[in-house]
């Protein structure tokens, strides 16, 4: 659960409407969250920054889910 911490802070903004959504992006960015963003302390939007500040480094999956959480968001 500690490990999940990070990506909650990173998801919570971006998708709040489905639990479908808050999967996907789960499973498409978790592993790239605690390795891009190891060292980053939650909170603060931190989490979320530091994805920002390595989006070329994002695979293309995670960078899908997000777009595609982002649009479900918006879309209501």
């Amino acid at each position: 659960m500690r490990k999940l911490l990070p990506l909650l802070f990173l998801i919570g903004p971006i998708v709040s409407a489905q639990a479908q959504d808050t999967k996907a992006v789960r499973q498409a960015c978790g592993d790239e969250v605690r390795t891009l963003c190891a060292g980053i302390m939650p909170g603060g939007g931190r989490i979320k920054q530091c994805m920002i500040e390595k989006l070329d480094k994002l695979s293309d999956g995670c960078r899908s889910a997000l777009k595609e959480a982002k649009a479900q968001q918006s879309g209501k």
